[in-house]
This record gives structure tokens, C-alpha cells and sequence, in this order.
């Protein structure tokens, strides 16, 4: 026991007394380091260029927009859309905002967007907890319902919907798209989570279970934590779908202070005439949330993705 402590002793010692050894030792690491790695080819070159090249050629209608927004109509029709503006005109996006009472509309969507996207994960994690982890009986069946609710057309769900709607007091407002989108999205969720779900380590819910905790604190305090960078993932995807969604909102919400943006570009190209400039405009402002979104959440979706759903 003695001789193994003083081998110990010896040990740790080594490193700070033979200092030329271990500098040695990290030199050769650094070497071996530096020859191990590998130097970028032609081919890679070639990959960066082409990527940037199409990255360049998918900003084209971004940038087009951009430009033709910050125009007056004048130099629009005398100057064309591809030509550079003379000067920052505000006069377009001023005139849509005004038109369609944009910050009512942004607010409506910014909160139907973000409940949905709260909701929808919160009752896809009860759910695939209960199929995933609690293997309830005709898991299987509830989980080709799901699939099959996925490929439905929205089409096949509006006047059922839409009737329901009336029926119950709900026909104009935003809770009814908020409980509509919430049960659609999650039934993707329910279905991914699931499978994740159905993965997961079985011998950390046994050490929870062991050390007292119920079947919620083992929910809240050992499933969700591992899967964070799933549930990011599936908010950023919810979000950013409810947003794009036209359809639905369209038939739901007539009054002009529940209309959301992708209603409010859509019906006011429909029935009021627009020049080109104010089009450009509306196209920026109804793209421009979206983009800050994804810019804000892009270290989380990309985290995310690559964390994978079990650690």
C-alpha cells in the first residue's frame, strides 16, 4: 500500500519536476499535431467557390426586392427594376404601412406564430412522453394516425374546421387559428419526438425512478433536458411554419385587426391596386420577421441539428 502512494506521489511529481520532458513531450504533440493536419485542396477551393457563387445567386431576388422598395414609382417606370435606386425613398414601405395598419397585423402574427410554437412542442413532449417512453397500448395505430394527419391537405380540413368554428363561438378570432395550428404542428412533433423518445436511455429514467422521482419529475427533470436541442429545433420549425401559413388564416380571420401579415399582403394585392415600389415593399416587410427569426435562432437551429436528440 505504501510502495503504491509513493508510485502515486511520483507520478504527479513527474510532470512539474521534469519540466524539459514534458515540454518536450507537448513539443512532439504540437508537431505531431501540426503534420496531422490536412491541407485544403483544388477540389476544396472549388466547393467554397461554387457554394458562394450559389449563395450569391439565391440573394438575387432579395437583393432585387430590396432595391426596387427603397424606389419611387417614378424611377421605377423610367429606370426599370434592375437599375440602382438615386436616393433611399421611404415612400413605399410608409404607404404600405399605413395601408394595412402593419404593426396590428405584425403583432398578430408575431403572437400566433409564437404560441403556436410554444404550445405545439409543450403538447407534442406530453405526448411522445406518453408514447415514446410510456409504451401505452396501440402506440403503433396512434402513431399512423399522426402520419396520416401529417399528409392531410389543409384543404380536406377548412369547412370542417371552419363549421366547428361557428358552432362554438370561436369563427374571428385568434385563439381559433392558435388551437388549429397547435394540434396540427404537434401531431409532427408528437411523431418525431416519439421515435427520439423511444430511444432513449433506459437507465437514466431507472436511476431517477430509484432515487424517488415521480413520473413528472422525471419528464421536467431528466427527458427534457436531454432533448433541448430537439425541442429548439421543432419551436424554430413551428414558428417559421405557422408564419408562411395562408390558407387557414385566410378563411378564419376576416376582420381586419386579426388578420395576420401573409393575409394582409395577399388580400390587399387582391382587391386594391398596388404599384410596384409599394409590392417590393410589402414583399420586405412581410419577409424581413422571418429572416430576423432565423438570424437570432440560427446558433439554436444549428446546435440543434447537430447535438442530435440524445446525448
Amino acid at each position: 500500500m505504501t510502495t503504491t502512494l509513493a508510485g502515486a506521489e511520483a507520478g504527479t511529481r513527474d510532470p512539474r519536476a521534469g519540466g524539459a520532458g514534458g515540454a518536450g513531450a507537448r513539443g512532439g504533440r504540437r508537431r505531431g499535431s501540426g503534420r496531422g493536419r490536412r491541407r485544403r485542396g483544388p477540389s476544396a477551393y472549388a466547393a467554397l467557390v461554387a457554394l458562394a457563387a450559389l449563395a450569391a445567386v439565391m440573394l438575387i431576388p432579395f437583393l432585387v426586392v430590396v432595391l426596387n422598395a427603397v424606389k419611387t414609382p417614378q424611377e421605377y417606370s423610367t429606370n426599370g427594376p434592375l437599375a440602382l435606386p438615386e436616393g433611399v425613398s421611404l415612400e413605399g414601405i410608409t404607404a404600405f404601412w399605413e395601408r394595412v395598419n402593419f404593426g396590428q397585423v405584425l403583432f398578430n402574427s408575431a403572437l400566433i406564430c409564437g404560441s403556436v410554437a410554444i404550445l405545439a412542442v409543450l403538447l407534442s413532449v406530453l405526448n411522445a412522453y406518453a408514447l415514446g417512453i410510456g409504451r401505452i397500448k396501440g402506440r403503433m395505430w396512434v402513431l399512423v394516425v399522426l402520419l396520416l394527419a401529417n399528409t392531410l391537405p389543409q384543404e380536406a380540413l377548412v369547412y370542417p374546421l371552419y363549421y366547428l368554428s361557428k358552432q362554438v363561438g370561436l369563427y374571428d378570432t385568434r385563439l381559433a387559428v392558435i388551437i388549429v395550428f397547435t394540434v396540427i404542428q404537434s401531431a409532427f412533433g408528437t411523431y418525431l419526438l416519439s421515435s427520439v423518445l423511444a430511444a432513449f436511455p433506459r437507465p437514466l429514467l431507472e436511476a431517477a425512478r430509484i432515487d424517488g422521482a415521480g413520473r413528472w419529475q422525471v419528464l421536467w427533470r431528466v427527458v427534457v433536458p436531454v432533448i433541448r436541442p430537439t425541442l429548439a429545433v421543432l419551436v424554430v420549425f413551428f414558428f417559421v411554419w405557422t408564419w408562411n401559413e395562408f390558407l387557414i388564416p385566410l378563411v378564419f380571420l376576416v376582420s381586419n385587426d386579426n388578420q395576420t401579415v401573409s393575409v394582409a399582403l395577399g388580400v390587399l394585392q387582391g382587391q386594391r391596386l398596388m404599384d410596384a415600389t409599394m409590392s417590393s415593399a410589402a414583399s420586405l416587410l412581410g419577409l424581413l420577421p422571418t429572416v430576423v427569426f432565423f438570424l437570432i435562432f440560427q446558433r439554436t437551429l444549428s446546435r440543434g441539428l447537430t447535438a442530435g436528440a440524445i446525448k
